[in-house]
């Protein structure tokens, strides 16, 4: 389901990135948070490919799909 998301501690320490590289699921997901387009972080991160934005996001929804029980 998340191929193109990789967990390597000798990149990034082991955090969720794209494919090997030094691109963090989490600044993806930030850059989409601060209101960017798909188009203009695909022109931030040349080495990124359309799909790998899809799995970033949709990883960090099943993320938030853990339940939560309030005391």
């Amino acid at each position: 389901m998340f191929d193109r998301i990789t967990f390597d501690p000798e990149i990034m320490a082991g955090r969720a990135s794209i494919r090997g590289m030094r691109i963090p699921v989490s600044v993806i997901v930030s850059h989409f948070a601060d209101g960017a387009t798909y188009d203009e972080v695909l022109h931030e991160f040349a080495a990124l490919e359309r799909e790998d934005v899809h799995q970033a996001l949709a990883y960090a929804a099943a993320l938030t799909r853990d339940e939560v029980i309030a005391s």
